[in-house]
């Protein structure tokens, strides 16, 4: 059971509730904290002082009073206006990780609703109802206006919702799932819209993704270095501790880790090559600037998950006007892991190509073809490596430098955090198609050394890799395999890592 009280949510409860379905609970306290502000709203909200989105209109309008008789109108107005989203729908998991998120922010008790509105985001969750919100329409400014609308439609019995598989209407939804509607009163419509969830739930998710995508990463290059018989001094802790980077000596103490006992080192340890590539020397300083990007991006995450982010936020009966609600921070962090998974899919993109390309895979066959000629081998899964890198790139583009006015010029800088947490989404599922690649060729190649074999950790894994991608002979279609391994990669944290115990984690 996770329990929210707007203090100490964690981004593994998140993905808890959010992707395996863990209850979600309200806290007894957050509850009477709730209850305080509320009074103070209906106390300002019967009075005759303006209050910004109590007894006024928002945004360019806010300068129009609204009469007593019209509070709870205005409210049921914000959601429905500003329910204008398009596009394809946010995937379930994200739509679920917003909801707890604002439940969680409205659970610190300076938005000034009933804890009836948190716990009926509690009540959704729990019921496995799930709003559908389209993924366009927010600029990240007064926050994600247009992704929240669309979920408080679902608690107003309007909009619509996914329930058991089965899209329908808001209102047959809650009724399928015994859940009553509710009436919005004063100052609940702007609470509910007002902040940065739908953002965070997706950067969020994507986080965690990427956490794990550092670790994948590491093992690929491992498998590879092995198989391109490099060598794994360029490792050494002294090297790291001299240029101590969190991220660059976590990678680095892995990847020896990950290589110790390998039969295929021992047989090349007198060699005269002195040095390797700097795609596999250079990758805990690659890997490890992806892990320290993650683990910026987790600190400012994990402050986001338990901050008040609507406006006008309550305090000791005073109202204040402010911005928390504006996405900057997240959208800049995000823009920031776009760019640093380039870097990771793009330093396994040259491992990939190293293995596969007979001017720089010495000792190994043409595209790691039986027979190269009559076969292609790994050819075409380089390129699309490649083709994936490319479009990477282009993801990489921020998205915050672009702001656009919008309501009236009142927004007249806005962060588009939103736009940033869509393309990081697309980000991972593209850097983790390309470390499966990397995966597949490593395995392969490493076939064409044996009998020696790589180390005891790097052979377990093998096992388990090659129950998704079995070791073949002769051309086949790579597409079935390259889906299957990308799935199985997005089951990280649920698979036996053997080299666990000693490198917990995938953070910086």
């Amino acid at each position: 059971m996770v329990t929210l009280n707007g203090e100490s949510l964690t981004l593994e409860q998140v993905e808890a509730v959010a992707r395996r379905g863990e209850p979600v609970e309200l806290d007894q306290h957050a509850s009477k904290k709730m209850r305080a502000s509320r009074e103070w709203i209906e106390r300002m909200a019967a009075g005759g002082q303006p209050v910004y989105a109590v007894n006024t209109g928002v945004g360019y309008l806010a300068d129009e009073r609204i009469s007593a008789e019209d509070l709870d109108r205005l409210q049921e107005n914000v959601v429905r206006s500003h329910a204008c989203g398009v596009g394809e729908p946010l995937p379930r998991e994200a739509v679920r990780a917003m909801m707890l998120i604002r439940a969680n922010v409205l659970a610190k008790g300076l938005s000034g609703i009933r804890p009836l509105i948190a716990r009926r985001l509690c009540a959704l969750l729990n019921h496995g109802v799930t709003p559908v919100v389209p993924s366009r329409g927010s600029v990240g400014a007064s926050g994600d206006l247009a992704p929240l609308a669309h979920m408080a439609l679902v608690l107003m019995g309007e909009g619509e919702a996914e329930y058991e598989g089965r899209r329908m209407s808001g209102a047959e939804a809650l009724a399928a799932a015994g859940i009553e509607p509710v009436r919005l009163h004063a100052k609940e419509g702007i609470s509910l819209v007002n902040g940065t969830q739908a953002m965070l739930g997706v950067g969020a998710l994507a986080l965690i993704d990427i956490e794990d995508l550092c670790e994948i990463a590491d093992v690929a290059c491992a498998l590879s270095t092995d198989a391109l018989r490099g060598t794994p001094r360029a490792f050494d802790a002294r090297i790291h501790a001299a240029r101590p980077h969190p991220g660059q000596m976590r990678s680095a103490r892995l990847l020896e880790r990950l290589m110790r006992a390998s039969e295929i080192r021992e047989s090349h340890r007198t060699c005269r090559h002195v040095q390797d590539a700097y795609s596999l020397r250079c990758a805990p300083q690659v890997h490890g600037a992806v892990r320290d990007a993650a683990a910026e991006a987790r600190r400012v995450f994990s402050i986001e998950l338990n901050s008040a982010t609507d406006n006008p936020l309550v305090f000791d009966g005073e109202i204040l006007s402010g911005g928390n609600f504006h996405g900057q921070p997240l959208a800049l962090v995000m823009d920031w892991l776009a760019i640093a998974l380039c870097s990771l899919a793009g330093i396994s993109e040259r491992r990939t190509d190293r293995m596969v390309n007979p001017m720089l895979n010495e000792g190994l066959p043409a595209f790691l073809a039986s027979h190269p000629g009559l076969e292609s081998g790994l050819m075409m899964w380089q390129v699309t490596a490649a083709a994936l890198v490319a479009e990477l790139r282009v993801l990489a583009a921020p998205a915050s430098p672009g702001s656009i006015t919008t309501s009236g010029n009142k927004e007249d800088f806005v962060s588009m955090g939103m736009t940033a947490a869509l393309k990081l989404r697309q980000a991972v599922e593209l850097a983790r198609q390309v470390l499966a690649i990397e995966l597949v060729a490593a395995s392969q190649a490493i076939e064409f050394l044996r009998p020696l074999r790589t180390s005891p950790v790097l052979e377990e894994f093998l096992v388990r890799l090659r129950g998704q991608a079995p070791v073949r002979r002769g051309d086949f279609a790579g597409a079935p395999v390259i889906a299957a391994v990308s799935e199985w990669l997005r089951q990280w944290r649920e698979l036996p890592r053997p080299w666990a115990e000693e490198e917990p984690g995938a953070s910086g």
